[in-house]
């Protein structure tokens, strides 16, 4: 059998030389190297969209990846695509780096400067591990399949960043609608809210919880039961990872604490919904280089489209997300207004949503001046496009949505 093997390192001496080794494996293919964590992640999606079978058995890992650093890299490589093999190289061999490394679900590491004996060696029992796994999970039957567009594989949730192309463009609201709807159609969600410096989803669900994202900020491993400690369980049964009632906190949560606090969310629940804010931070970017699905949220209006616009080339900067790869969702919409879905899609190179959420502040007003998003009323024009929303993104099924 032929072992598939994928190096990513971005260091162009270390890629020559990682190259040179793995080309002498005896029954290997090597892959060219990729040259950071976005390219890796892309190639791994597009190759899981075609079919499982197609995804390399070994991934090599150096630790000169960026810019996501390596462990975590290798942390959502082992949550996102399971039955692939992922081995970490570096110059640390301690057993702290080891631990770690084990910790974040690599099959082993490779010690720098690197040697044909121990490559060969954590290569083939990586390969093994990953046809084992492929076999338990029935990958030829599909029996382990991965949603389309990047998401995570089955058992691990869907996320989707809601980011707001300026503010006050009704950011909050669409996230807390999501998971409401999601909710309601009977899934496990979690409602993450990474606008650090002035969140206000606790304010919109008429929720006192002293405990938010930044009590995570200073552990290193976020594990399950950790995360129980910082999740606020809400009356509709959406769990909440509010952000930090004093904004200063907000520095305190990194783009590391964001990656595992996504990755642990998304591990627990089946739809978890990032409240990212309309100001780009750290953390924020983080979330939305992980969705699954980012939304931008619009208003019909100049200032708002041209900030949409920067928005979105910032994202492409930053490698953070393509501008196709985001969707756009048009907010307080009429239909005579001047600009329309297809003009905000032309200008900023997104896919606006097929559906747009009209402008009916009188519906809303009773509901958030009480603080409770979740006693909307069902007939309201607002939340009916926001569920559907939903159902076009896959976070409930569509018949559900209309029901509801």
């Amino acid at each position: 059998m032929t072992t598939r093997i994928l190096p990513a390192v971005g260091d162009i001496e270390a890629a020559r030389a990682l190259s040179t080794l793995t080309g002498q494996l005896p029954d290997t293919e090597p892959a060219l190297p990729v040259g950071d964590s976005t390219a890796l992640l892309d190639t791994l999606e597009r190759l899981a969209a075609e079919s499982v079978d197609e995804l390399p058995e070994v991934v090599l890992v150096h630790e000169r990846i960026g810019p996501v650093p390596a462990l975590d890299l290798v942390r959502d490589l082992v949550l996102r695509f399971p039955a692939v093999g992922v081995v970490l190289i570096t110059a640390d061999t301690s057993p702290g780096l080891l631990t770690a490394a084990m910790d974040s679900g690599a099959r082993g590491i490779v010690g720098l400067p690197l040697a044909y004996d121990a490559l060969a060696e954590r290569v083939q029992a990586a390969a093994a591990w990953s046809t084992g796994m492929r076999r338990h999970l029935g990958s030829g039957g599909g029996g382990l399949e991965l949603y389309a567009g990047g998401a995570g594989p089955t058992g691990a949730g869907t996320v989707v960043s809601v980011s707001g192309a300026k503010g006050g463009v009704g950011t909050t609201l669409t996230a807390v609608q999501l998971a409401l709807a999601a909710q309601a159609s009977g899934r496990s969600v979690a409602l993450l809210d990474l606008d650090l410096q002035s969140g206000d989803v606790a304010s919109y669900l008429d929720v006192q919880f002293r405990r938010s994202i930044a009590d995570l900020a200073a552990i290193t491993d976020i594990t399950p039961r950790i995360l129980q400690d910082a999740v606020y369980t809400h009356e509709t049964g959406i769990g909440l990872l509010l952000a930090p009632a004093d904004g200063e906190r907000g520095e305190e949560v990194t783009d590391r604490v964001a990656r595992q606090t996504v990755a642990a969310l998304r591990a627990r629940y089946d739809v978890v919904i990032v409240d990212c804010g309309a100001y780009v931070t750290a953390a924020g970017a983080t979330a939305v280089e992980l969705a699954d699905q980012a939304l931008l949220v619009v208003t019909p209006d100049v200032v708002a489209v041209r900030a949409a616009k920067r928005m979105v080339r910032l994202w492409d900067r930053l490698q953070i997300r393509k501008a196709e790869e985001t969707v756009t969702v048009v907010n307080r919409h009429g239909k005579g207004a001047e600009i329309q879905p297809a003009l905000v899609e032309r200008v900023t190179g997104t896919r606006t949503a097929r559906g747009t959420v009209p402008a009916c502040f009188k519906e809303l007003q009773a509901a958030v001046d009480a603080g409770r998003m979740q006693d909307l009323d069902s007939r309201s024009s607002v939340k009916q496009a926001l569920w559907g929303l939903a159902g076009e993104l896959g976070l409930v099924d569509p018949d559900a949505a209309a029901a509801a």
